[in-house]
């Protein structure tokens, strides 16, 4: 591969032919992506080029017209990175920040527990100080890719006696250590994308606090705003199936084994691809004439479109509601839902058969399991009514005890 260095004047479509070589190792290449910033190009300088998504676009159609595979993905690049760019302190940033755009360490996200999912705030994990280090313990539950990764952003309490908010601490934490223990959890697909977790007494440097001690629900709300933008379709990126991480083992695999096979967590956001294939699908079987299905069809459509205007919005920086990131939550659990009815019904009895030699390769089928997922995942549907209904809206919350109730001294969840 030759080395040619992206500036705003980059022929993408040029660089990609240059660079991609299928027969190079996913580290090399993945290393190649984020040597020239291409592995999140919409991010600020220094850790991308501060190019507009329409820009990152041509990116990603070049890769796909090539089919190279895309950058790292998962939770390190969605929801990590924008963490500790916006709150991590400088030696953080350059310590951590790196391993994530070369896919050299994968992530999860340690905020779930049994007892605390809508009420995330009521979370009953402790970290306790000792010396340089915190000392963690606790459980946490619905960890996707936990049995991967090699960091987990970590919200604990580390002030009981502080207001049920204002006692929590965000921490990057080390996954790959005596006391952590990950048990995947298998879902209705067939599939364990999502995980528990039990901390026992595991430890987390003091400096790998992200933002201040005490301040972590201020620190999560960031990394919650980036999740549901995401979920909502915020993100750009040509698709890659290889998990980044040090666990996987798919970094010394050549990057050209890799062919993007939708897993069960890809069936949870709706795009254009996926609205064009299911035209097809009711051409080929004579369904175009149904007239429900028509409808359903270019209802699906509207709403895919309407997302895309939605995102740019956001992105541009002229959301004024500031629940732009729940509404698009809400909208992608009412799109996938739609796909799922309007797939099924093209199908009809089919739809009943799964497996890779079933209709459309079991696409469909696997996208009406799964598709009741988007709705809580993320933070339930409802939760986000009750976000909008009181930070956009105004409307009062609910009755409850004074937002200055030491923690302990709230009834605790069971």
């Amino acid at each position: 591969m030759t080395n040619m260095t992206p500036d705003p004047s980059l022929d993408v479509e040029a660089w990609v032919e240059a660079n991609w070589d299928p027969e190079a190792t996913v580290a090399d290449w993945w290393q190649r992506l984020a040597d020239e910033k291409l592995t999140h190009p919409m991010l600020p300088e220094p850790w991308g080029l501060g190019w507009s998504r329409a820009r990152t676009v041509e990116l990603v159609a070049a890769m796909t017209d090539r089919d190279a595979l895309g950058p790292p993905g998962g939770l390190g690049m969605m929801l990590a990175a924008p963490t500790l760019i916006a709150h991590g302190d400088d030696e953080l940033k350059q310590r951590l920040l790196p391993s994530i755009f070369d896919g050299q360490h994968g992530w999860c996200q340690l905020f779930s527990e049994p007892a605390a999912g809508s009420d995330l705030a009521g979370l009953q994990t402790r970290a306790e100080r000792d010396g340089d280090e915190w000392v963690i313990t606790g459980q946490k539950v619905w960890t996707s890719f936990g049995q991967w990764a090699d960091y987990g952003i970590l919200i604990a309490r580390t002030d009981p006696d502080a207001p049920k908010h204002r006692g929590i601490s965000y921490f990057a934490f080390p996954m790959r250590q005596d006391g952590v223990e990950v048990r995947p959890l298998r879902e209705m697909t067939g599939r364990a994308l999502f995980n528990e977790v039990f901390i026992d007494e595991a430890r987390v440097p003091h400096a790998n606090i992200i933002g201040d001690i005490g301040d972590g629900w201020r620190v999560a709300n960031t990394t919650l705003m980036v999740e549901r933008s995401g979920i909502g379709g915020a993100g750009v990126a040509a698709p890659s199936s290889a998990q980044p991480g040090s666990v996987a083992g798919d970094l010394d695999r050549s990057a050209g084994s890799f062919k993007h096979v939708p897993h069960a967590m890809g069936e949870g956001t709706i795009g254009r691809g996926r609205v064009r294939s299911l035209i097809r699908m009711a051409g080929d079987r004579g369904k175009l004439d149904d007239p429900t299905i028509r409808q359903d069809l270019a209802k699906l459509h509207t709403l895919v479109e309407v997302a895309s205007l939605h995102v740019g919005r956001m992105k541009s920086g002229n959301a004024a509601t500031g629940g732009e990131g729940n509404l698009a939550k809400i909208r992608n659990s009412d799109t996938v839902r739609l796909a799922r009815e309007v797939g099924c019904r093209i199908l009809g009895a089919d739809a009943t058969i799964t497996g890779s030699d079933s209709a459309t390769g079991g696409s469909i089928q696997e996208l009406a399991l799964f598709s009741p997922a988007p709705a809580i995942y993320g933070g339930s549907d409802e939760v986000q009514r009750n976000v909008v209904g009181e930070r956009a809206l105004g409307l009062p919350k609910e009755p409850g005890p004074s937002k200055d109730t030491p923690f302990r001294d709230l009834p605790q969840n069971t």
